[in-house]
């Protein structure tokens, strides 16, 4: 295997290690990273299972909760039952839509001026950030764990606009949550453990849709970006919750706007091309000459 191409896959692991848990949107970054490297990646197979490895590092980072939640659910105790359940209907609205918009985001957002979606987000973000965090009234949630239902599934709904390239589904579940009155640990906590399901459903969905992309060279770069991607965010992980504990996300609003303008302007000056060549259709064959 080229060890070139090795090397492109351990820099997008960290790049997704990095950025999978922060608000600044991990799908943004990663489609960034492979254009500037030059990373082909069909049917973004590669960018989507790499976040297992992210992923595995929160179960990792919160083990002895995950066992206890397992346990608590064997023994049906209530407040474990709850905290499923919660979970559960914070997924539905994700889980509902990207079955039924999945096809035709690949063919239409992610294909097509994906980078241009992405610098507007990006600034949209920054700025809904800036605003949330200006405007933060006292929480009424502090306990990840005791989240309402209907705040749940309300945060669920709002994951879905991660669906949008450049959005963030922890910025959007994490701010989202906050706005619902959830206080800005407990809505990171919930964001974590809400990753758990949604991730391993979507990174096998991903895999099945486009399994024949997969060969043994390209099982070999994933394999490098997941465990790449698995050691930088159990670092990141361990920092972030220790950060939201005294601090605000403002510099990351703030990050998130530069980086708009910034990718804005180098599509402006022809630096990056606006579209990006739309990924193979599902029931292409994996052998099938190249488009001319």
């Amino acid at each position: 295997m080229d060890p070139l191409l090795l090397l492109k896959a351990a820099v997008i692991g960290v790049v997704e290690g990095i950025t999978e848990f922060l608000p600044i949107s991990s799908t943004a970054h990663i489609v960034i990273t492979q254009r500037v490297l030059g990373f082909e990646d069909k049917g973004e197979v590669f960018g989507v299972v790499i976040q297992l490895g992210a992923i595995l590092a929160v179960i990792a980072y919160f083990w002895p909760r995950v066992l206890a939640l397992v346990k608590g659910l064997i023994a049906r105790e209530a407040q474990a039952v709850r905290f499923a359940t919660a979970l559960i209907i914070a997924c539905l609205p994700a889980v509902v839509l990207g079955l039924l918009l999945n096809k035709w985001l690949e063919e239409n957002v992610f294909g097509a001026y994906a980078l241009a979606i992405i610098a507007a987000t990006s600034a949209i973000g920054g700025v809904i950030i800036l605003v949330v965090e200006k405007r933060t009234r006292a929480p009424i949630h502090t306990d990840a764990t005791l989240i309402p239902y209907t705040t749940a599934l309300g945060i669920g709904f709002l994951q879905v606009l991660a669906m949008i390239p450049g959005t963030s589904r922890s910025g959007a579940s994490i701010i989202g949550g906050m706005c619902l009155g959830v206080s800005r640990q407990a809505a990171t906590e919930f964001s974590f453990f809400l990753a758990i399901p949604l991730m391993f459903g979507a990174s096998g969905l991903k895999l099945y849709k486009h399994r024949h992309d997969i060969t043994a060279d390209s099982l070999g770069l994933i394999a490098v970006g997941f465990v790449v991607s698995f050691v930088v965010a159990l670092f990141v992980v361990k920092w972030l919750l220790k950060y939201v504990a005294n601090h605000d996300f403002k510099p990351f609003g703030w990050y998130r706007i530069v980086l708009g303008v910034v990718l804005a302007a180098l599509l402006a000056g022809g630096v990056f091309e606006m579209r990006i060549e739309p990924p193979p259709a599902p029931d292409r064959p994996s052998h099938a000459p190249d488009r001319p």
